[in-house]
């Protein structure tokens, strides 16, 4: 477009051009030529049935709707008054300077600033040799230039890294404004930065706008470069490089499940702003079939993605919100439950030493074997410092808050609404905490312990929690390795994730990560543990991933109270109250009735092996996935 733009100017003008690089003149010749102006007649055919059809005179020369006519000028004449918008490139390389931007795009000529005698600026046509990429790539690895704009035809074959043989070894903060519609290509495009001997890896930004529909791109990379990774390197998440949420896959199972019940809700009026009738005539897709049922083809994601990008913003955004929340609320269900699939995962710690090796089964033809492997896991605890928490707050409605009755601190941002089956809108807030956060429904934040504190306040609970964590975390893992496939199904159901890892003296583990019950279960052949510690017992209770059973039927399992992990006993003896309460368990009366927990702080391992003295364990059982 520039190019045919410059041949419309003769080239002695070149030193001071105004060029308007944009798809203007498409569009007009696009209104001018496709706008409906033909006037149409109505009319009834044999059979009664009223229709229209076009009118023209009887030299038959079609008639024309004046007000048509007139609606089309008035558009062309408003589209023709706009200022000219640049494109990307040029809005950079103008706004920075040829003197701070390096460009290598293969481009041979070029519109830049100049400045006059006089201060004033105008834009002159830059002639750019053949030998221009290399100049330009040299001027920023050698510092002489900090910003570098790059595109696929001038990206090949060319790093850009933080070299430690550059002078320029800033950390790259690269932008990913056009990705295209090619997986290998965007990937090809993120190397450019990341490669080996760089003092710092790059920090990637994909660029997007607050326009609904552009999810649609968005979500073709993401899918892309999940299958990618996934085919090249054997995991899912590599391919996408983490830059990409399962809500941005917008072709998954789950989108597609939250589609039809976003149809769901259409045919039944629940999508507030947005009836059945406007929905169809806006998309121009039908729902309904001929007996006011809904259709069993409904149109498909893809289909419902395009026509998102015709609609106008309000619409998108209205129709956005309602599917996205259908959307997170299937994911984060399927994660809760340990079934979202994501295939294999690399799991990373500072350290993972093996300590156990139990041979579970042996190929009798071949003697391959697969052992149960226990694991310890040692992970240093990077908790978020107060001037970091304080960073959160800004003027979209964070708060400091500050739990009354724990008296721990907490961040509260906002978070994403999710739409139950019904329709029903659910407002959220995140709260974080030093070490994770969670999502909590508002209601439920309005009627706990938390209220809005001043910084001081605040500052003092949040620095109180960091004084009293760890360095590191250890946890104790149990992973079924070696021969899979004979034992597949031999193994627990409740989850079939495979994970890989790398332990300290180098060995490579590939297998199945098992609960903790699971593989009690297999150690002793009683299916009793010979004698759990009470230190071990809050740990595995805590992961949530196993309930122990005592004697006389009582049972020992990690709940949700007041959006708090506590470790709740159950099945006591009520004439027994006072003796549990002795050994350190607390009674609390929730809903009206009585419930005892055991602590969950330093005191909580020794209140479990007074309780495992009195009452020893009987029987683990897994609760969730491993």
């Amino acid at each position: 477009m520039q190019e045919r733009r410059l041949a419309e100017i003769p080239a002695d003008e070149w030193h001071d051009v105004s060029v308007d690089i944009t798809p203007r003149d498409g569009v007009l010749s696009y209104l001018q030529h496709s706008f409906p102006v033909q006037l149409y007649e109505p009319f009834s055919d044999g059979d009664g049935n009223l229709s229209s059809r076009p009118v023209s005179d009887e030299n038959g020369v079609p008639v024309v709707n004046r007000e048509a006519v007139r609606r089309r000028d008035a558009m062309i004449e408003r589209l023709a008054a706009l200022p000219p918008v640049p494109g990307a490139l040029d809005q950079i390389v103008q706004h920075f300077g040829t003197d701070r931007v390096a460009e290598v795009t293969g481009r041979s000529r070029r519109v830049v600033p100049k400045k006059n005698d006089d201060g004033s600026v105008r834009f002159a046509v830059e002639n750019r040799p053949a030998s221009a990429a290399l100049h330009e790539t040299d001027a920023f690895q050698q510092d002489r230039k900090q910003i570098l704009v790059f595109s696929e035809a001038g990206g090949t074959g060319r790093s850009y890294h933080a070299d430690l043989g550059a002078m320029n070894q800033r950390r790259r903060i690269h932008y990913l404004l056009e990705a295209g519609w090619k997986a290998d290509a965007a990937i090809q495009g993120f190397g450019r930065t990341n490669r080996t001997n760089q003092k710092q890896p790059p920090l990637f930004r994909p660029v997007s706008t607050d326009v609904k529909a552009q999810k649609r791109f968005i979500s073709t990379i993401a899918r892309r470069l999940d299958s990618l990774g996934a085919i090249t390197r054997g995991q899912r998440q590599t391919g996408g490089q983490n830059m990409f949420s399962a809500a941005d896959n917008l072709e998954s199972w789950y989108a597609r499940d939250a589609l039809r019940q976003l149809y769901v809700l259409l045919s039944r009026g629940k999508v507030e702003g947005c009836s059945l009738d406007r929905f169809e005539a806006a998309t121009g897709l039908s729902l309904i079939d001929s007996d006011g049922g809904l259709r069993d083809e409904l149109p498909g994601i893809n289909i419902f993605l395009n026509r998102m990008l015709a609609l106008t913003v309000d619409m998108q955004n209205l129709l956005f919100e309602a599917f996205e929340g259908l959307l997170t609320a299937r994911i984060e269900q399927a994660q809760a439950s340990g079934s979202y699939e994501v295939g294999l995962e690399t799991l990373q710690a500072e350290s993972f030493r093996i300590v156990g090796r139990a041979p579970i089964y042996t190929h009798p033809g071949t003697g391959a074997q697969t052992a149960l492997l226990t694991i310890e896991r040692k992970d240093r605890l990077m908790p978020l410092s107060l001037a970091d928490a304080l960073s959160q707050v800004d003027d979209r409605g964070a708060k400091l808050l500050v739990n009354v009755k724990t008296g721990r601190a907490a961040v509260q941002r906002r978070a994403r609404s999710v739409t139950d089956d019904d329709g029903a809108i659910h407002p959220r807030v995140r709260l974080i905490w030093p070490l994770t956060d969670s999502v909590m429904a508002t209601e439920m934040l309005s009627a706990s312990q938390w209220e809005e504190a001043d910084q001081a306040t605040f500052s003092a609970a949040w620095q109180a929690e960091l004084a009293g964590l760890p360095s590191h975390e250890a946890s104790t893992l149990h992973m079924v390795s070696g021969l899979l496939l004979p034992i597949w199904k031999l193994l627990p159901d409740e989850s079939t994730r495979v994970y890989r890892l790398q332990s300290d003296d180098g060995e490579r583990v590939i297998g199945r990560r098992v609960s903790p019950a699971w593989a009690a279960r297999v150690a002793n052949d009683d299916d009793v543990p010979v004698r759990i510690t009470g230190e071990k017992a809050l740990a595995m209770l805590m992961s949530g991933e196993v309930a122990l059973h005592l004697a006389q039927n009582q049972k020992l399992q990690r709940v949700r109270a007041m959006n708090e992990w506590r470790i709740e006993l159950t099945g006591f003896n009520d004439l027994g109250i006072e003796r549990l309460k002795a050994m350190g368990l607390i009674s609390e009366i929730v809903s009206w009735k009585l419930k005892l927990y055991v602590p969950t702080g330093a005191v909580g391992a020794g209140v479990l092996d007074g309780l495992f003295d009195r009452f020893p364990v009987e029987k683990l059982s897994s609760r969730k996935a491993a």
